[in-house]
């Protein structure tokens, strides 16, 4: 396919915190390049540091700072890139507000779905360890809710599969409605 033709889309990577959500980003954008397809990833951690350092952990501050990764997203779907967001969006109303920015059609939510035991033993940062001593009290999942989406375009198991198969699945979704075509 012309890569001038090509459709863009975002794959909008939910969980919980360290649930693998930019490993299968970075994964997934990686195979998108090798194949010859424009990428690129967009991480809530990374933007935090920069177009997301303003806002807090506030309500109000984590939905603001969706908004501008929804749109960021939005902007290059549009010039055709494939984007992959890792962001935890814990609430249904962040993930509809993300899919009417970039749009119906070229929105793929995709829950990755990990237990919080399985989260608490890769975290580098021992955040999940801060949270329950109370240095850190907004972490979704410990000192906020997570609400999982109800009906996600795809459901990935990182405890069960390697990333490759992770990763492998996201393609095959994306071939089977007709946004991936390498």
């Amino acid at each position: 396919m012309d890569i001038a033709k090509r459709k863009g889309v975002v794959v909008w990577l939910t969980g919980i915190s360290d649930a693998g959500k930019s490993t299968i980003a970075r994964a997934l954008a990686t195979r998108m390049q090798t194949d010859g397809i424009r990428s690129m990833v967009l991480d809530g951690d990374v933007l935090q540091t920069g177009l997301n350092s303003d806002p807090g952990f506030s309500e109000a501050e984590l939905t603001e700072n969706l908004r501008r990764v929804a749109h960021v997203a939005a902007l290059f779907c549009n010039e055709g890139y494939v984007v992959v967001t890792a962001t935890i969006s814990p609430n249904p109303e962040h993930r509809e507000n993300a899919r009417k920015i970039v749009g119906e059609e070229a929105y793929v939510e995709v829950f990755v779905d990990t237990p919080l035991e399985v989260c608490e033993s890769r975290e580098p940062e021992k955040i999940y360890k801060r949270c329950r001593r109370g240095e850190i009290k907004q972490l979704t999942d410990l000192g906020t809710a997570y609400h999982p989406p109800e009906n996600p375009h795809l459901v990935l198991y990182t405890e069960r599969a390697e990333v490759r198969q992770n990763v492998g699945e996201v393609v095959a979704y994306l071939v089977c409605v007709g946004r991936y075509a390498a």
